[in-house]
């Protein structure tokens, strides 16, 4: 290819990795997805391309579809080990944020619930809320009909509107409300920290990896109770992190977030989800499987000062 041509590709780099890190919830597939795009881009035709940004869309779209679908994809998710991976705030995989539709689509919350759709519905949700194709446009990206493009859309938003979590943060709000929590974890008392769970509110974890199975509570006490355990460092924590951490504030896929930093690398992030003024749900993810971009995206930014500088 000549270097135009290869430029015009890297131009929409970013847009379709935005893309393929909403249809699929991972950093890692998403960057091979939009390589292989690349390669079909490569080898392709490009005379007969008349609109090289919509013949992409349907590429990535479709090689996307064809990881969900997967055997691999499919037993992951089915046996309940499955979480997105966390992005740091600015990392532009995060792609559009102008609309509250593009902010949402790209939260944990919404990115999990995107699990009980299916592919089609899941592709059909994200370019019409994220990118804002018209239904004649996803039925040509998907082969589907105008019609069956809407009975998607409709379904898939009555499902993630049932399940969502209404609440995002700015850089102020989400340190008040992380350093509320990690208080109210740190001080030994669960009623603290209770107090700032809503009734209803749930828990889910990765167990850093070593777990066969996600871990999930759901009732505050029990969620208190983990939570403050999990916080008390002991020196056989510290030994499996390899050193003492630093607590820092985040916001993470537009969260507010603790993340659990050494030197080098993270090597935790809890997300807090908001209803009003209360947590309604923490995502907590650890497995070093799930964590290699936004360590390389934490390598690269500025910090502000810990609220904990050494646990």
């Amino acid at each position: 290819m000549d270097t135009a041509t290869v430029e015009r590709f890297e131009a929409g780099r970013p847009r379709l990795a935005s893309l393929a890190y909403r249809l699929l919830g991972s950093a890692a597939d998403a960057e091979d997805v939009v390589q292989d795009a690349f390669l079909r881009w490569q080898a392709a035709d490009r005379d007969r391309i008349d609109v090289p940004e919509a013949w992409l869309t349907k590429v990535v779209t479709n090689l996307s579809l064809d990881r969900l679908r997967s055997a691999r994809a499919r037993h992951e998710r089915a046996a309940g080990a499955w979480l997105p991976e966390p992005l740091l705030d600015g990392d532009p995989m995060l792609g559009p944020a102008d609309t509250v539709e593009q902010r949402e689509s790209v939260t944990l919350a919404v990115l999990r619930l995107m699990e009980q759709l299916s592919p089609v519905e899941r592709a059909v949700y994200v370019l019409r809320e994220a990118f804002s194709y018209t239904h004649a446009e996803i039925g040509e990206i998907l082969d589907i009909t105008e019609s069956a493009s809407q009975q998607h859309t409709h379904r898939a938003r009555q499902r993630i509107s049932a399940g969502r979590h209404a609440g995002a943060a700015d850089r102020a709000s989400a340190r008040r409300i992380v350093e509320a929590f990690v208080a109210a974890a740190s001080s030994g008392r669960t009623e603290h920290l209770v107090a700032l769970l809503t009734d209803d509110a749930t828990a889910i974890s990765d167990g850093a990896g070593l777990a066969a199975k996600l871990q999930v509570l759901t009732t505050p006490r029990r969620i208190a109770t983990t939570l403050r355990a999990g916080f008390k460092p002991t020196p056989a924590k510290r030994r499996m992190v390899g050193g003492e951490l630093s607590i820092h504030v985040g916001l993470v896929n537009g969260s507010p977030a603790m993340i659990a930093a050494t030197a080098d690398r993270v090597v935790g992030v809890v997300v807090l989800e908001l209803r009003g003024d209360k947590v309604a749900a923490v995502c907590g993810i650890a497995a070093q499987s799930r964590l290699g971009r936004i360590t390389a995206e934490w390598r690269l930014a500025e910090h502000n000062a810990p609220i904990i500088e050494s646990w």
